[in-house]
């Protein structure tokens, strides 16, 4: 039976929590709330030294258990065991990562583990490396409901120019993932179907993931009190069963300018994921220009991050790659 990764990507608010916990209700895979420190640890790889040396991994561990900003409380494990096992475990950055999730699987008795995150659409790249048998999982939602949604969300910081450009660059990555990646580690569904025959799709994604269906997969609210955290409150959806009363929303909540601009900026990707236009009129010339630069701003961004982690893997101090599955083993051509 498998036992690789599962990572569900996404623009954020495309349904990515509502599918987390899908995958959480199968009786062999546990997928925690987000974490936020596998890229912690990756992009400081360079400072955290070689871990094939015990000392490093030990002082990686007590940094994600701790380090500002990553939620390793949240998995519900013991931290002193994890910096034990750690120090007691593969010698690479992949395997301390990925130790934090096995043991959350552990936790519940499961044998495969996962993780989620909207923005790891862009970082497959990252992921892969740490974890070179990963499989990937992307929900795409239409455009303008993600829009809506994170207008919505209280910490969300950023306008609607922001919103539309995150979608945007989701969908690109999409399509550089299905040209790249091996069909057995890249998948895409539609959030509307998946709220529409919820039994259907998870049989699909099941197919993918070489695991079997199993019927607890539809009724993610029975996970949610054990799988998101409490203190988020805008995820109180995911504790009700699984519906299409979003779907479309959009339409009420958008005012008509934002209509406008995310069928004018976005429309022909709507259209290839299958969404139909309203039919809004063409947006004003200011706000297309707004969102050209936003999403120019953006890609400058990333594309100085790209160059500079390129620059990091010729002076990495150790290996990268997890050693904790079968596959990774294989890849590693470790025997």
């Amino acid at each position: 039976m498998s036992d690789r990764p599962v990572f569900v990507v996404g623009c954020p608010r495309s349904g990515t929590t509502m599918l987390q916990l899908m995958l959480h209700a199968h009786p062999r895979m546990a997928v925690p709330p987000e974490t936020r420190f596998v890229e912690y640890a990756y992009y400081r790889r360079r400072n955290l030294g070689d871990m094939r040396d015990p000392a490093n991994r030990r002082a990686l561990a007590k940094r994600i258990t701790v380090g500002k900003g990553t939620r390793f409380h949240d998995l519900g494990i013991d931290a002193d065991e994890y910096i034990r096992r750690a120090v007691t475990g593969p010698g690479s950055l992949g395997s301390v990562i990925g130790l934090a999730f096995q043991m959350y699987a552990e936790r519940f008795g499961k044998d495969r583990w996962g993780d989620k995150r909207p923005s790891y659409v862009r970082k497959v790249h990252l992921l892969r490396r740490l974890f070179p048998d990963a499989q990937f999982v992307h929900l795409i939602r239409d455009g303008r409901d993600c829009v809506a949604s994170l207008k919505e969300m209280p910490w969300y910081r950023l306008d609607s120019f922001h919103a539309a450009s995150a979608w945007a660059e989701a969908m690109d990555a999409g399509k550089r993932l299905r040209r790249s990646l091996p069909e057995d580690s890249y998948y895409e569904l539609r959030y509307e179907d998946l709220t529409g025959d919820p039994a259907l799709e998870l049989k699909k994604l099941c197919h993918f993931l070489g695991e079997e269906f199993d019927p607890a997969m539809c009724k993610p609210y029975t996970v949610a009190g054990v799988a998101v955290p409490t203190h988020k409150t805008w995820h109180s959806n995911t504790h009700s069963e699984v519906t299409r009363a979003r779907v479309g929303s959009w339409a009420t909540r958008l005012e008509d300018w934002e209509i406008a601009l995310c069928e004018g900026v976005l429309g022909e990707l709507l259209r290839e994921q299958g969404y139909e236009l309203s039919g809004a009129p063409r947006p004003a010339k200011e706000h297309v220009e707004a969102f050209r630069q936003t999403l120019s701003k953006r890609r400058k961004h990333r594309l100085r991050k790209r160059l500079k982690d390129r620059w990091d893997q010729l002076r990495e101090p150790g290996p990268v790659a997890c050693l904790l599955t079968s596959g990774q083993h294989e890849l590693a051509r470790v025997s």
